[in-house]
């Protein structure tokens, strides 16, 4: 053990979040790395999010997305990064820092995490760089939906693969959207739109009239039994494409390549209309600080060491700095992960099973491509709390 850990020994790091990333493979390598105790708060979305704006006392990391700093912030449960004590924070490449891969390229709608990611000096969060950030960008990706291509009606096999799809009368009783309202209605929106059911200007901050509008026509189609369930989890996303319930559906990506689902004969979309994106990280409880504040530092420079981002790889999620982690995969996992190369080998998952068959090809491309073709950002509209209500009407019509 070195001086380091030999010196924070005895601190014990508490980390709140969700399944996606509080993963006990890296709790325990970061444990045995860093020399500290580390206790994952493992909760649901919604009760994490509460948690960390109702009791940052309780935890010393918050593990979310980049949309949820506009609960916390204004809540002042967080307390600013620095720069300074983030030892790869030159290896972060534009995308968090700038809002886009390329420059000059679409930022996308929604909650665009550049413009909440500086600590401005009166206090607020902007894109204007700063020595103090909000949250240290980490994890991300692009989710669409995916679509069983034997069903696929031949006028639409003909077509660029939209989010209308979903919505198409060809999938009625076949098709599936994630129940949460904030990432749910994203989803739905784009498909609406896509569909040419309505237009919104800003899809990922929608007014009341377009609120009203969108649930409208969903609860519409609700009533004529278009619908044929709703998931809160990966588990009950997972069941409805391995039951064959289902000829569409939203679904985040690593559901997509954890459960073999193209050997089903399912396809996951490139939607012209453009993903929808997220983008994680972490961020410091307003409370912790002294020893808890640099075991905390500690904690966030190892996932950026590159171990912890090749572990992510392995399950179709992204690291902000891939070039550490490049080191940490295999040339032909490289190639499948960021490069949108086919899988030159069969290429293992997180815990080393066979996941990937040679041959393989990640839908939409290389990373740059991904996440260069975004629609919308995960977001907190500002009418959220309306939205919310409006969409429980949809899903209990």
């Amino acid at each position: 053990m070195n001086s380091a850990a030999v010196a924070t020994n005895q601190i014990t790091l508490r980390v709140l979040g969700t399944s996606v990333t509080l993963l006990e493979r890296l709790r325990l390598r970061a444990e045995q790395d860093l020399g500290i105790k580390i206790v994952y708060l493992l909760r649901s979305v919604e009760d994490a999010q509460r948690i960390a704006v109702m009791e940052p006392e309780s935890y010393d990391l918050y593990d979310q997305w980049f949309h949820n700093i506009d609960f916390v912030w204004p809540a002042r449960a967080i307390q600013p990064l620095e720069i300074s004590r983030l030892k790869y924070w030159d290896e972060i490449n534009a995308l968090p820092k700038q809002g886009t891969l390329i420059p000059g390229g679409k930022l996308g709608d929604g909650s665009v995490p550049v413009n909440r990611l500086y600590v401005q000096h009166d206090g607020s969060l902007g894109g204007q760089p700063t020595e103090l950030i909000s949250m240290l960008p980490l994890t991300h990706n692009a989710d669409s939906f995916a679509y069983h291509a034997d069903r696929l009606p031949a006028a639409l096999s003909r077509e660029e693969e939209s989010w209308g799809w979903l919505l198409h009368p060809a999938f009625s009783g076949q098709a599936a959207l994630q129940d949460d309202a904030a990432m749910g209605a994203l989803d739905a929106v784009l498909a609406v739109q896509g569909a040419g059911l309505g237009e919104f200007s800003n899809v990922g901050n929608l007014t009341l009239e377009e609120i009203d509008s969108l649930t409208g026509v969903l609860a519409g189609l609700q009533r004529q039994g278009h619908f044929a369930a709703f998931w809160s989890t990966q588990d009950e996303a997972c069941a409805l494409i391995e039951n064959q319930q289902v000829g569409v559906q939203s679904l985040w990506a690593p559901t997509y390549f954890r459960h073999h689902f193209r050997q089903s004969g399912y396809k996951l979309a490139t939607p012209k209309e453009g993903y929808r994106a997220w983008y994680g990280g972490m961020s410091l409880s307003r409370c912790a600080t002294g020893k808890i504040k640099d075991a905390a530092y500690a904690y966030l420079n190892w996932w950026q060491s590159g171990w912890p981002g090749a572990i992510m790889a392995r399950q179709g999620y992204y690291i902000s700095n891939p070039q550490r982690t490049r080191e940490h995969l295999s040339e032909a996992e490289w190639d499948f992960w960021y490069g949108g190369k086919p899988a030159s080998d069969v290429l293992p998952d997180a815990s080393g099973q066979p996941l990937i068959a040679k041959g393989e090809v990640r839908d939409g491309g290389s990373y740059e491509q991904r996440m260069s073709h975004i629609g919308v950002w995960n977001s907190v509209m500002d009418e959220h709390n309306y939205l919310v209500r409006r969409w429980q009407d949809f899903l209990r019509a």
